[in-house]
């Protein structure tokens, strides 16, 4: 199917390029969607992205999502089969980008280091993309269950992440824990909490914010005079 453009709009080419300068202060990286994804359907992405953060995903129409980039509504069949395959493609890339993160914090084997290492690394993200964040948490419901059920099982690793470290503090002493499961999903809460009211032009940067974040996780579990990270 060719895609159209709208009468008198720009080529979606170059709509796609253009994208970056129009979504407002927090933009989506053409390269966050990956390589083989092609330029029209990341700007499709991003722009599904604004859309879903400011108006829901289902008071979002493919118009809208489309107008940005100088389709017609239809064009985005194209590139996604329906308007929910766009919102999973946004939650699945957005959870997988933010474990990639988490997973990539190095452990020098002091549970202490590592989970302020772990809280700054998740906080920061979340900072840094808390526009795409909003989307993951909050439009959740409208996925349908196997889509459902797999991003589940992404947001499963990241408590399996932390989790893992804790339980290592607490039978070394290092921490000092009465309940692992509800103190791992405190810290979770601080990234995934901010995506609320968070932004980029703010007082605190997505690096200051994770290193205060950071300090505030070590004191939940006990370790207030851990060694930084």
């Amino acid at each position: 199917m060719p895609e159209k453009k709208r009468g008198g709009g720009r080529h979606p080419a170059a709509a796609a390029m253009e994208l970056t300068t129009s979504l407002g202060p927090e933009t989506v990286p053409a390269e966050f969607w990956g390589e083989d994804t092609p330029p029209v359907a990341r700007a499709l992405l991003s722009s599904a992205v604004q859309c879903f953060a400011r108006k829901g995903f289902h008071a979002t129409t493919t118009r809208d999502i489309t107008t940005v980039v100088g389709l017609s509504p239809g064009s985005l069949y194209v590139h996604f089969p329906s308007k929910e395959a766009v919102l999973f493609r946004i939650a699945r890339t957005g959870h997988e980008r933010a474990l990639a993160e988490l997973r990539a914090q190095p452990d020098d084997g002091d549970p202490r280091s590592h989970i302020r290492r772990l809280v700054a690394g998740h906080v920061s993200w979340h900072a840094r993309h808390h526009t795409v964040a909003r989307v993951c948490q909050y439009e959740l419901a409208a996925l349908e269950p196997e889509h459902h059920g797999e991003i589940l099982g992404l947001r499963q690793q990241f408590s399996a992440t932390m989790q893992a470290v804790v339980e290592r503090g607490v039978r070394e002493g290092a921490f000092d824990v009465p309940d692992i499961d509800r103190a791992v999903r405190a810290i979770l809460s601080l990234g995934i909490d901010l995506v609320r009211w968070y932004r980029l032009d703010g007082a605190d940067s997505p690096e200051a914010l994770g290193e205060s974040y950071a300090e505030l996780a070590a004191r939940m579990l006990g370790s207030p005079g851990g060694p930084q990270a």
